[in-house]
């Protein structure tokens, strides 16, 4: 097996980038303390270097993620049942999402995760921020609505690239056959995008060492704190979703008992939050549905549906908190109308880039939307990637468990939920090379 296929395994790749944040910590610690100005100026050098590299992929990845998401959408149509269970399995997505978003807003706003430290953005980004007044939906019009298609992407334009993408998507979307060469043409740039991106990320160690030393460097010990406390309110809000969220709304709702559904559902829950994907624990997590109840049929179309555009983990309560965190870190008042844009991409996001998205493109979205320019967009994402490895696993946890409860609903309104497989004492779904024990396949309980 060769180094890089070794390196990017999720568990070599976290262990490279922890371990790039407290060499990046000591080293800047040992810069300030020393006063090396040759280390100082090499660890400024790698984080820069890295930021750039993320900065220039942000319009195009915007433009494209929300383009290709917003046609994918006609993929979901089909026959008046299909349509209509589709239709309320993504309502309680938007639903559950809304609610995880809500959550990730107030504990952040209770936290305030990154206060105390205040990062300087460069004097393009204060320029941009100061020739705008966020806090009125007048200016929100004003720096959404582009006077020159071409001048919004050169310029940086953010938000005018977002309209103009929903705009283009639509249109594509309504045009339906005819859009297709285009469509097919925008989703070979995204795949090329998302391509770059992945090679990018492969110098995360590098550009987290140099901006983490920077950030020592610069304000000593005072920048753990921030961190800790980014670490802190993703985990709450993210337990606050999984622990009391989906128990509330499959007692109430979907008539099971929260006992009864982590019972059967722990071992997907716990793979999730140690594998760190959800693709990964997508066989695990349809079987775990099945195993509730829920139709086989319907398992197999809402679960895999449910691994790209269900994450409440990534895509609601992850982004809120992290913008929070990012516009505290730069001394950015949010206004309202930008929570509402958090609200509004933590709903609707996840739908719009079904089957490409992830917490990179959802965060930089949210951030994009909020108004940031993409010098701090930039910046924020990479600090925020240094202690990924630790939020991502609580947030794919959080994702996975939305992605069985909400078929349970689902089921449980459209009368496709099986009481007596729910309520059978099966044993958790089997996983790969485990033959000792029994196993809840679709309808039937396999014997040991």
């Amino acid at each position: 097996m060769s180094f890089v296929r070794t390196y990017t395994k999720p568990k070599v790749f976290g262990t490279a980038v922890v371990a790039a944040l407290v060499l990046g910590a000591l080293a800047g610690h040992l810069a300030k303390r020393t006063e090396q100005q040759w280390l100082i100026t090499t660890l400024e050098k790698l984080g820069d270097v890295f930021t750039s590299l993320l900065q220039f992929t942000v319009i195009p990845l915007v433009f494209t993620a929300i383009v290709v998401g917003i046609t994918s959408l006609r993929h979901l149509g089909g026959a008046r049942t299909a349509a209509r269970l589709g239709g309320k399995t993504l309502l309680w997505f938007a639903t559950t999402s809304l609610i995880a978003v809500l959550i990730g807003i107030g504990v952040a706003s209770i936290v305030k995760p990154g206060d105390g430290v205040r990062v300087t953005p460069s004097e393009a980004a204060v320029e941009k921020l100061a020739a705008r007044d966020q806090g009125s939906w007048q200016a929100l019009l004003d720096g959404l609505i582009p006077t020159n298609l071409f001048s919004a992407f050169s310029e940086g334009e953010i938000l005018q690239v977002v309209f103009i993408a929903l705009l283009i998507g639509l249109a594509a979307y309504a045009l339906g056959e005819k859009a297709t060469p285009f469509v097919a043409l925008t989703r070979s740039a995204f795949d090329l995008i998302q391509k770059v991106v992945s090679w990018i990320v492969l110098l995360a160690p590098l550009g987290v060492f140099g901006l983490i030393g920077t950030a020592f460097a610069t304000y000593g010990n005072d920048f753990v704190r921030p961190l800790f406390s980014l670490i802190a309110s993703v985990y709450a809000g993210a337990l606050l979703v999984l622990f009391v969220v989906y128990p509330v709304l499959l007692r109430f709702v979907g008539k099971v008992s929260p006992v009864v559904f982590f019972r059967k559902a722990w071992t997907a829950i716990q793979f999730a939050f140690v594998s760190r994907s959800s693709g990964a624990t997508l066989p695990l997590s349809r079987q775990t549905a099945v195993n509730l109840g829920v139709d086989p049929g319907y398992a197999s179309f809402a679960v895999p549906l449910g691994t790209t555009t269900k994450m409440d983990g990534c895509a609601a309560v992850y982004p809120a908190v992290a913008t929070i965190f990012i516009a505290n870190l730069f001394g950015i008042d949010l206004g309202v109308w930008q929570y509402v844009g958090i609200v509004a991409v933590s709903v609707f996001g996840a739908l719009a880039t079904a089957g490409t998205t992830g917490w990179f493109t959802m965060l930089t979205l949210t951030l994009s939307v909020v108004g940031l320019p993409p010098e701090v967009i930039a910046t924020g994402v990479a600090v925020v990637y240094a202690i990924d490895p630790i939020l991502d696993m609580v947030r794919t946890a959080t994702n996975v468990a939305g992605q069985i409860t909400v078929p349970v609903l689902v089921a449980r309104g459209e009368g496709l939920l099986d009481d007596e497989v729910l309520n059978t004492p099966s044993a958790p779904p089997l996983l790969e090379g485990d033959t000792d024990r029994p196993v809840t396949r679709d309808r039937e309980v396999v014997p040991a």
